[in-house]
């Protein structure tokens, strides 16, 4: 009789605590979210994206043509130059004493070249009475030749040295912006050592360093590019120059490419080039590598259902065909055309996984319930 009193009064609590359980619902079931894209054989395109910088097509590094100590700088980084300014002015003292010495000597020499036709005149005059032997006249003859020529030779030097103290003042040999300055006032600089350097602005150009087995199909592709400081702003460039030799130290091939429709772009930007080359086999598909993961130590991929078949909004686990990489991307065959590939939260998948779709596909996407959406906001 005590037994069962005390199960009687054990089933009391037991009996209400199930009875308030029973009056709770079961909690939704939180999806999972993940990014897919839409599996498409059809243009299979193949990206490639090189990082570059904006520079100027034509870049010009002057240099005084004398050399000689920095008298006057009159230009600054950044300043706007038109062509036949002034850039900077080296002490022509020296170059002044020469072009006088030069003009000097060229006075003698004038001199000489006088008395010296003077003698040949006169001797010619005395050779027809006899008074002047042959050997005299032709002696006469060579020292007015040689004279003239001394008189020649020394306008020559007189010009030259007038150049060269002309070459004293650095002049712009182009409109545009001084992209950078070597020299400082008071420093002596050697003939020919560039000293300044001038971008013309008017004609920007994205340039890259190509790797040597993109060198082929980089000739051939479609190019895009935008600047770091405005990723949202792509425009079209097309190849203008592709070296024919890989540089000697990083073993790569300098590529320029220049926008189809004039545009201005700031000097020295980052620039990101995105190189697409249309895939010659169709039967391939590209995808991001993140989709790639493995089953049974073979490649595979997560595929989201979406049709009457299997249950929406599910996953599964399907094998595939590696055929290359492509940077960041690989080439895949073994999926149908349209199948919804996950290609982020691969890790964490099983099969048969209800999931939400964060990432949008070009056709068709599952239903999103109210789970769905708190599954959203808790993935952002």
């Amino acid at each position: 009789m005590k037994t069962s009193l005390t199960a009687a009064v054990l089933a009391g609590p037991i009996s209400v605590v199930l009875a308030a359980c029973s009056q709770h619902k079961p909690a939704n079931e939180v999806l999972r979210p993940v990014r897919t894209i839409e599996l498409r054989y059809v243009n299979a395109v193949e990206t490639n994206r090189y990082a570059g910088t904006v520079r100027a097509r034509h870049e010009v590094d002057q240099a005084f043509r004398v050399s000689g100590r920095v008298k006057e700088r009159r230009i600054e980084v950044g300043q706007t130059v038109r062509e036949g300014d002034v850039i900077a002015v080296l002490d022509d003292t020296d170059y002044r004493l020469a072009e006088e010495a030069a003009r000097q000597q060229l006075i003698a020499a004038k001199a000489k070249a006088r008395q010296a036709e003077s003698d040949r005149k006169r001797l010619q005059e005395l050779k027809g009475d006899g008074s002047v032997s042959v050997s005299d006249d032709e002696h006469a003859q060579s020292g007015a030749v040689t004279s003239q020529a001394s008189a020649e030779a020394e306008t020559r030097q007189l010009e030259l040295a007038s150049n060269r103290l002309n070459y004293t003042v650095l002049r712009a040999s182009q409109s545009g912006v001084v992209t950078a300055v070597r020299f400082e006032v008071g420093q002596v600089v050697p003939e020919g050592q560039p000293v300044v350097s001038i971008a013309n602005e008017s004609e920007p150009e994205v340039v890259v360093d190509v790797p040597e087995d993109h060198f082929a199909a980089f000739k051939t592709a479609h190019f895009r590019a935008w600047l770091a400081s405005a990723p949202d702003e792509m425009f079209d460039v097309a190849l203008r120059e592709l070296a024919p030799q890989a540089a000697q130290q990083t073993r790569t091939y300098r590529a320029r490419l220049q926008p189809v429709i004039a545009r201005e772009l700031p000097l020295g930007a980052t620039a990101t080039l995105l190189a697409e080359q249309p895939l010659a086999d169709a039967s391939t598909a590209v995808i991001p590598a993140s989709a790639i993961t493995q089953n049974n130590g073979q490649p595979a991929v997560w595929v989201v259902h979406r049709d009457n078949t299997k249950p929406a909004g599910t996953v599964e686990l399907k094998g595939v065909a590696l055929h290359g990489y492509r940077n960041d991307q690989v080439l895949i065959s073994g999926v149908a055309s349209g199948e919804l590939v996950v290609t982020a939260g691969v890790q964490k998948l099983a099969p048969g996984l209800h999931v939400a779709l964060t990432g949008s596909s070009p056709q068709g996407t599952v239903a999103r319930t109210k789970s769905n959406t708190t599954a959203l906001e808790a993935a952002r």
